[in-house]
């Protein structure tokens, strides 16, 4: 057998879509044409080798690293992706409207609601947190 080390590795497909993408983004960016964006792509999926590949980003800017996730965890998209959180919602809804009408029909004179809407609103905020920590847009949902 051939113990030598390749000079040349294949691109996988893995390879050729990450390329791919980094040309799109400079072409939504306005630094290739739309013409140099159809030659790129047609030359990125005819590559055979990771160096072929390499010629065709060698003038664009590196993408930016994702942002360290953070901030907001209750989103569209985590109440898409977790059942879960839906029905959590659904239940912290349903016990505000309670306790508010409640609180409307007894007469009190100050809003007792305030510190059961407050837990509430935080037992969701934290489910959402533990449900999208550490995750990644796109990845498998963990039942």
């Amino acid at each position: 057998m051939n113990d030598k080390i390749p000079a040349r590795l294949r691109a996988s497909d893995h390879d050729r879509e990450r390329v791919a993408e980094t040309v799109q983004a400079a072409g939504s960016e306005g630094r290739l044409t739309l013409e140099e964006v159809e030659d790129r792509l047609s030359a990125v999926y005819a590559a055979r080798y990771t160096d072929e590949l390499r010629e065709l980003t060698v003038d664009l800017p590196r993408p930016a690293s994702p942002r360290p996730r953070g901030g907001w965890p209750l989103t569209r998209s985590a109440l898409r992706e977790h059942p879960a959180l839906r029905v959590h919602l659904g239940i912290v809804v349903v016990l505000a409207t309670v306790l508010i009408v409640r609180w409307a029909v007894g007469g009190a004179v100050f809003f007792w609601p305030a510190m059961p809407l407050f837990w509430l609103f935080i037992s969701l905020l934290a489910h959402a947190r533990v449900r999208t920590f550490g995750r990644r847009p796109g990845a498998p949902v963990p039942y």
